[in-house]
């Protein structure tokens, strides 16, 4: 299972209908492998809800549901409805870093300690030594601050946490590596990637992010939430978590998740998702410089999934029908998203309201992306 976000209670210890949104959608048939695998992330993997949006070569979207919203009324799914996208958010964040790099604000191969002095320092790791580039790659070998919230989730469920406070809890554990010798996922690298942005622009992350991305691209339905804002905006499915797997479901809609920031705070639905990775890899958000860059990577398989390769804040996964997808994915208590854009205008993604809960159920998802993105 490892890290998308990945922030599930393993890692605390150690994010079928016509669719109402803009741009037309077209109902699938029942008989869809997409549906089918649907069906299946519902009745043998046991997520509550799932929801997807596909869009193929074509530009034709379909968009497909199974399960129930809310276990309590059994009410239906809403098509494309609004989740929580977890680690989707590093992706945006990256884009941020990448545009300024593009300016002439931030060089990747900077110390980070150039723009934030002082900021890393400890047993942790030494900002002296850690360029933009490794944070954005995950190659710092900085502790994951998701490791030391104690006691599982549910106990942080309306708690606020302030970006140096997540910061502070990571640099307390030494340095798993040197910089730049390894690759291993650190949500740590992208709260410095934040407050970086903001050093930089001197206007908070949510703005940058808003301006810089959303609003440049048309995402209607993609926000960041503004500071104690815990709810999500509908229409949504309910989100479910559990700390413990023999203890019934906690219904986590209602979450303060200020502990992702600029590593995992963000919403979306899933068309809104594809739009996204599908301008970003058409050259919408980026010079070809700073994409080529961005799409440069690393092998993460070990992390992720098998064939899984690391760019800044981008993830390349084989297909079965051949060629590379691109996106990243996202879990925080209640949702995971399952996500990935083609150079050829595919896109996919798939949304389910509680994490999974072991590698098979994973598994299941990856192989429901990559029946979405090569069944067009």
């Amino acid at each position: 299972m490892k890290n998308r976000l990945r922030i599930s209670a393993a890692a605390l210890a150690a994010c079928t209908a016509l669719a109402v949104v803009p741009g037309a959608a077209h109902a699938a048939p029942a008989s869809d492998a997409v549906q089918k695998s649907l069906d299946a992330l519902v009745r043998a993997d046991g997520f509550p809800a799932a929801l997807a949006s596909v869009r193929g070569r074509d530009g034709r979207v379909r968009d497909y549901t199974a399960g129930v919203a809310d276990l309590r009324t059994g009410a239906k799914v809403p098509v494309d409805g609004y989740v929580r996208i977890g680690s989707n958010t590093k992706t945006f964040t990256a884009v941020v870093v990448l545009q300024l790099a593009g300016e002439g604000k931030v060089r990747l191969d900077e110390p980070i300690e150039t723009y934030l002095p002082a900021l890393v320092r400890g047993r942790g790791g030494d900002g002296r030594r850690i360029t933009v580039r490794q944070l954005l790659q995950h190659t710092t070998g900085l502790p994951n601050y998701t490791a030391f919230l104690a006691q599982g989730a549910l106990p942080y469920q309306h708690t606020y946490f302030q970006p140096r406070e997540l910061l502070d809890m990571a640099l307390k554990e030494k340095s798993h590596f040197s910089p730049g010798t390894k690759w291993e996922y650190s949500n740590t690298n992208y709260v410095i990637l934040g407050l970086l942005v903001e050093k930089v622009t001197r206007r908070p992350l949510n703005e940058e992010i808003t301006d810089r991305v959303v609003k440049r691209i048309g995402l209607r339905h993609t926000y960041f939430p503004n500071v104690g804002d815990q709810g999500i905006r509908a229409p949504h499915p309910k989100g479910y978590h559990r700390d413990d797997p023999g203890k019934p479901l906690t219904d986590v809609t209602e979450w303060d998740p200020s502990f992702g920031w600029a590593a995992g705070q963000m919403n979306a639905t899933p068309s809104d998702l594809n739009r996204f990775f599908t301008a970003l890899l058409g050259g919408k958000l980026l010079e070809p410089e700073q994409l080529a860059q961005m799409r440069t990577t690393v092998d993460a398989s070990s992390g992720l999934w098998p064939g899984a390769r690391y760019g800044l804040g981008l993830v390349s996964t084989p297909l079965s029908c051949g060629g590379l997808a691109w996106g990243h994915g996202g879990d925080i208590m209640g949702y995971s998203t399952t996500d990935a854009a083609t150079d050829d205008g595919r896109a996919a993604t798939i949304a389910v309201t509680q994490l999974p809960g072991d590698a098979t159920a994973l598994g299941h998802l990856m192989s429901a992306l990559d029946t979405a993105l090569c069944s067009d």
